[in-house]
């Protein structure tokens, strides 16, 4: 494989959302507006569980270490994305794209392993209620997230480094909005033929491996709640699930839909919408989901806005 030419600078140059001027200024109030409420969003709900003493439990730790990945993620990408809807000068240097990519995909990873963890606890919840507190202890919790942590960073560190061995020109023009890998890849001058099999293989793992723990996770807490004689209690119980099955069902629909769209020319805007709402909305919406769909989160924060709003 080329080693790429140190003796010759190299820039990525991305073209952005859109081509018509006249959308830019909209779409960047716009999407302002929805990183202003991501990061309120996922922030608040990092503080709430950790002043709130009623949510100092395992289900609420995982929900802030995924509120947390979620205001990384979007800080990663929108910024950037900003920038570029508002100066001419679209370029970016080859450390920041290949940065950008890394902690982006990081994100991603470590996410989808959250979601995956989220739903082993839910099971232990409903299935093994009387166990809970002695089998999702403290040192597993802690163990669960940093195994997420470290696997996120492990697949995205390893495609990185065969993206360092690429071959790029000096000057490069990426048709996407952020340094997405497989868009980074295709301006290289090298043979991308081991990087997309490996691309292939890391991303069929991580999406494999976390659906088959979130579905058998979900087939047994049916069962037991299929069990459960009083209509509250399977009210209850699923209610307990709700959130998180509408945040799987976002994250992994969007990224799933992705990559089923047709490679073509064609497709770019279809790639655009669809890359922006798992990448910048998605973000968005799992605090919202969780404050609407949990009423223990609502209460949290109608007494915070009302201590806010008795203190000013």
């Amino acid at each position: 494989m080329a080693v790429r030419n140190l003796s010759v600078e190299t820039t990525f140059a991305l073209l952005g959302f859109t081509d018509h001027p006249e959308f830019q200024v909209p779409l960047f109030l716009m999407f302002l507006l929805v990183y202003i409420i991501t990061v309120v969003g996922n922030l608040g709900m990092i503080v709430i569980i950790k002043i709130n003493p009623k949510f100092h439990t395992p289900m609420y730790f995982f929900l802030s270490h995924l509120s947390f990945v979620d205001f990384c993620y979007s800080s990663i990408i929108t910024p950037k994305l900003l920038e570029n809807l508002v100066l001419a000068d679209k370029s970016t240097f080859y450390s920041s794209c290949m940065l950008q990519y890394f902690l982006s995909c990081t994100a991603v990873v470590t996410e989808s392993f959250l979601l995956a963890v989220m739903a082993y606890d839910h099971f232990v919840a409903i299935c093994n209620p009387l166990l809970y507190t002695v089998v999702m202890s403290q040192r597993l919790c802690a163990l669960l997230v940093a195994g997420s942590y470290i696997w996120g960073m492990f697949g995205p560190l390893v495609l990185l480094c065969y993206a360092l061995r690429l071959s790029f020109s000096g000057f490069n023009v990426i048709n996407h909005f952020f340094c997405e890998y497989t868009a980074l890849i295709a301006v290289s001058s090298s043979d991308i033929h081991l990087p997309h099999l490996l691309l292939f293989g890391s991303a069929t793992f991580n999406k494999v491996s976390t659906l088959l723990i979130i579905l058998t996770s979900y087939v047994f807490i049916v069962v037991t709640v299929l069990k459960i004689c009083s209509a509250s209690g399977r009210r209850k119980a699923f209610s307990t699930c709700a959130a998180h099955l509408t945040a799987i069902t976002i994250f992994h629909g969007t990224i799933l839909s992705l990559y089923c769209v047709p490679n073509s020319k064609n497709s770019r805007q279809t790639v655009n919408m669809a890359s922006v709402f798992y990448t910048v909305i998605n973000p968005m919406l799992k605090p919202l989901i969780y404050s609407l769909r949990n009423k223990d989160v609502k209460e949290a924060v109608w007494k915070l806005v009302d201590k806010k709003v008795l203190f000013c």
